[in-house]
């Protein structure tokens, strides 16, 4: 008897192949569809990652805030300190030339702001009840028609916003707590801070280091030197904006007789740290104040003040003054200083633009791989850079 014929082994692969197919789908399923799932996923961890860190910074917000305040006022002492130092003049020296500077300029503008609002506030109080009873008056009797009732509900309306507003920058100006303990806790912290990068910054980045592994060192301190510097050109042009947007709009103020002149210079510079939005309201302030004191055609006039003045300091005096052109993307500016905002109220705000500059050098210099090949992120990369001015060639 002849033995059976042994299967062949196509079929052997072939049942395989029918018990798998049901459980086997990939095959199945688009390449594009499992392009974009893997990315979705990517993007859920990062997401994920992102507000664990958003959740710890606020957790310990009277650690980060004064530690991220120290981080910009060494920034923007940073070319007076470095040129000092360069000058051979002694560290400890520098630091209290800096600091002692530092206090003496915030100290000088609060005390001029404080002089004249006792000063003058009894009678820009008389004067702006006399307005705004005219105001009242004009829109009851003026193109509009607006009713007594109406008038009522606006005003209102706009109480209520600007107690909302108080309390919002009351208690978030610093967010580091309610009470006079935690603000002057935070303000030792910054000053602690902030002496300590003046004296040993190099030391403490060199101990930050150590904590990656020893073959990321050479990149994140190539990334971290390169956001540095962004950090830094960020804090000098926005000094420089500060100044000529106080300058010119508390001038202005002056000259057309609104009144409270030096408070409102002295708050367009602060606020002008928060790029864009920030001199946009605080020049808002000055000419809510010429309308309610001087009338609606000194309104006018402080407004395009205003504007002047911005337009200067945006197109005209950094490439002079600088020799340089500040290149900032009003849309992406502004996105981030919301998103910092809705986030962290004012010092979200205040920080985000050169957090957000900080890490898109960084990310920039590490995707490029720019600690091997010497390449620095283009100009035209950067949400913050200092592009020097092209000159033209001569013929």
């Amino acid at each position: 008897m002849s033995a059976p014929d042994p299967k062949p082994r196509g079929s052997f692969r072939d049942a395989w192949r029918a018990r798998t197919v049901s459980t086997d789908v990939t095959d199945a399923v688009p390449r594009r569809l499992r392009v974009a799932t893997a990315y979705a996923w990517r993007f859920l961890v990062i997401a994920g990652a992102i507000a664990v860190v958003v959740w710890l910074v606020i957790q310990l917000k009277i650690l980060v805030i004064p530690l991220l305040v120290a981080i910009l006022l060494a920034a923007l002492l940073w070319p007076a300190f470095s040129w000092m130092l360069r000058h051979r003049m002694p560290r400890w020296l520098a630091i209290v030339i800096a600091l002692l500077g530092t206090v003496a300029v915030i100290g000088g503008l609060l005390w001029l702001a404080g002089w004249q609002i006792a000063q003058q506030w009894s009678s820009v109080q008389a004067r702006t009840i006399d307005g705004l009873a005219q105001l009242r008056v004009g829109l009851l009797e003026g193109p509009l028609h607006l009713t007594a009732d109406q008038i009522d509900d606006l005003l209102a309306q706009a109480g209520d916003l600007l107690q909302q507003q108080a309390q919002l920058l009351l208690s978030g100006a610093l967010a580091i707590g309610s009470t006079v303990g935690h603000v002057a806790t935070g303000a030792l912290l910054t000053v602690f801070i902030l002496l300590c990068i003046l004296a040993d910054g190099g030391g403490i980045w060199r101990w930050t280091q150590r904590l990656f592994p020893a073959r990321a060192r050479v990149a994140v301190d190539g990334a971290a030197r390169t956001g540095w510097v962004t950090v830094v050109n960020y804090a000098r042009t926005q000094l420089l904006v500060a100044t000529i947007d106080a300058v010119g709009i508390g001038l202005g103020a002056f000259l057309l007789g609104v009144p409270l002149a030096i408070p409102v210079g002295v708050l367009v510079f602060l606020g002008a740290f928060v790029p864009i939005v920030g001199a946009v309201l605080t020049g808002a302030v000055a000419v809510f104040l010429a309308l309610v004191y001087n009338g609606l055609w000194i309104a006018v006039w402080m407004l395009v003040v205003v504007l002047g003045v911005q337009q200067i300091e945006g197109h005209i005096l950094p490439p002079l003054l600088m020799g340089s052109a500040v290149k900032v993307h009003p849309l992406a500016v502004v996105l981030v200083v919301a998103g910092g905002a809705l986030i962290g109220g004012i010092p979200g705000a205040l920080f985000a633009v050169p957090l957000a500059a900080f890490v898109n050098v960084a990310a920039l210099y590490l995707s490029r791989r720019s600690w091997e090949t010497g390449l620095r992120p283009a100009p035209g990369d950067l949400i913050w850079s200092t592009v020097p001015r092209q000159r033209r060639k001569r013929a």
